[in-house]
């Protein structure tokens, strides 16, 4: 069932977290503060974030001064497309750079207040929430391109040390995976 990302105010603060990648090599917040972070909650099964892949790498790409992670926080063992092994077949596949990280206890997931997949939290150097919502207006099956437009602009922003106005698109996906 799709759903849209909760819009959590701007100027709230990075959630702290410390997650182990694919590799089991333990990324902490701490480790990329001073610097504009996207945090992206991902997943392999679903068809949103299946969409849009591809295109997120691409637009990724053109941002080197951007520290990214990617979570997946969805409950592996009811939905085993989300484990290990393929989110890095997702990563290879979409040519994806940044550290995937796993949130097995999905308590990370619940303190960013992420809803979906894919859910983009985009932050400014200060740890202070600038954007939060879409890639873009793209989503599986309405024929509109994936183009990361509205992403790209709020990262130009970010990295500018410029606000990203308001409105923001919510993003929209498949929702996440809880365990009861």
């Amino acid at each position: 069932m799709a759903v849209e990302s909760t819009m959590v105010p701007l100027g709230t603060s990075l959630p702290a977290f410390a997650l182990p990648d694919l590799a089991g090599d333990v990324v902490t917040s701490e480790s990329l503060a001073g610097r504009p972070l996207l945090v992206a909650f991902l997943c392999n099964h679903c068809p949103y974030v299946k969409h849009v892949e591809v295109g997120l790498g691409q637009v990724l790409a053109d941002y080197p001064d951007l520290s990214v992670v990617g979570i997946c926080s969805n409950d592996a063992a009811t939905y085993p497309d989300d484990d290990a092994e393929h989110l890095a077949a997702q990563a290879t596949r979409a040519g994806w750079t940044f550290p995937y990280l796993l949130d097995e206890s999905q308590e990370v997931g619940r303190a960013f207040r992420a809803a979906c997949t894919p859910d983009f939290f985009l932050y400014d150097a200060s740890g202070g929430l600038a954007y939060r919502g879409a890639m873009d207006g793209s989503t599986p099956g309405n024929g509109v391109p994936v183009t990361g437009e509205l992403l790209a602009d709020a990262i130009d922003k970010v990295l500018a040390d410029q606000p990203v106005p308001e409105p923001h698109r919510p993003s929209m996906g498949c929702s996440i995976k809880w365990r009861s």
